[in-house]
């Protein structure tokens, strides 16, 4: 075990809501590098779940027009490897954007194997998935590398509509924890 152990912002974000949130789970933080970055137990620690984290900075001050900074809540850009992904032990993948002008942390938690089937349908085989994800003030979530700028207006004006690129459902969602404090 190494004698200096950091959590990066996204991680303590997480583990911060989670402990607020959900005060009959145990928060577990692995003592090295096993690909899961929580692991998450009942409180008679029978039953458990895993989740690896990643954080962005926000994009939409720096990187977005005017036309979407009163409508989106935050943007974030994520490079993630393919194998690494397929790989990965953990249950959950969980994409933290915090949202600077908008002072909001938002959580996009989506089931490990429903990513890699949604990044296959989104970016096909590419060895590195370049990974851009938008919250709305309107409360949708969308994955919108590769999108023209006419989808994009489309995204902030609450009017897009494209089911493999909907990340609504897992915005925000944290059903799994709720099923495991039961």
């Amino acid at each position: 075990m190494k004698p200096l152990f950091t959590l990066h912002a996204g991680e303590y974000l997480v583990g911060a809501f989670i402990e607020k949130h959900f005060k009959k789970l145990n928060v577990w933080i692995p003592a090295r590098d096993s690909g899961i970055d929580f692991l998450v137990s009942d409180r008679g620690n029978r039953r458990s779940i895993s989740f690896q984290v990643k954080f962005s900075k926000d994009f939409l001050v720096t990187h977005m027009g005017p036309a979407f900074q009163q409508r989106l809540r935050a943007c974030g850009w994520w490079a993630i490897g393919r194998e690494k992904l397929r790989a990965s032990p953990a249950d959950y993948w969980v994409f933290v954007l915090q949202g600077f002008a908008n002072q909001s942390v938002d959580f996009v938690v989506v089931p490990r194997r429903e990513l890699v089937r949604l990044f296959s349908a989104i970016h096909g085989r590419a060895k590195t998935i370049q990974s851009y994800i938008w919250v709305t003030q309107a409360e949708r979530c969308w994955e919108t590398r590769g999108l023209k700028k006419d989808d994009q207006l489309l995204i902030a004006s609450n009017d897009f509509r494209h089911l493999k690129r909907d990340l609504t459902r897992w915005l925000n969602n944290w059903t799994p924890l709720r099923k495991l404090s039961r």
